[in-house]
C-alpha cells in the first residue's frame, strides 16, 4: 500500500513554469509505476505523463509533449512533474498515482493523491 500527497500548485501566467511533487509514504514506491493526471471542470481525468519503476521509461500525452517532464527520486520516495511554457488549457486538478505499468486508463490505477490545484491566467 502507498500513500500520496501532491503539492507545488498554484496561480501562475501564462507562459510560465511549475514543479510539482507527490510524496509516497511506504516502503515499496520503487516498485510502482507512476503517473500524473488531470481533470479539468466538466471533463474526464485525463492521462499526462508517466514513468516506470526505475524512472528509464517515460510516456507522455500528445498534448504536453516538449513542456512537461516526468521525473522521479526513488531514494526520497517523491515523484516529479515538471511543466514549462504553460497555457491556459493546462489549468485542472492534477493528481498522481501509483500501479504496476503505465497506462492511460484512469481506472487501472488503485491508489490516488488527493490532488493539487494548478491555474494559468492568460
Amino acid at each position: 500500500q502507498v500513500q500520496l500527497v501532491e503539492s507545488g500548485g498554484g496561480l501562475v501566467q501564462a507562459g510560465g513554469s511549475l514543479r510539482l511533487s507527490c510524496a509516497a509514504s511506504g516502503r515499496t514506491f520503487s516498485s510502482y509505476a507512476m503517473v500524473w493526471f488531470r481533470q479539468a471542470p466538466g471533463k474526464e481525468r485525463e492521462f499526462v505523463a508517466g514513468v516506470n519503476w526505475s524512472g528509464g521509461s517515460t510516456r507522455y500525452a500528445d498534448s504536453v509533449k516538449g513542456r512537461f517532464t516526468i521525473s522521479r527520486d526513488n531514494a526520497k520516495n517523491t515523484l516529479y512533474l515538471q511543466i514549462d511554457s504553460l497555457k491556459p488549457e493546462d489549468t485542472a486538478v492534477y493528481y498522481c498515482a501509483a500501479g504496476g505499468s503505465i497506462t492511460s486508463r484512469f481506472y487501472d490505477y488503485r491508489y490516488w493523491g488527493q490532488g493539487t490545484q494548478v491555474t494559468v491566467s492568460s
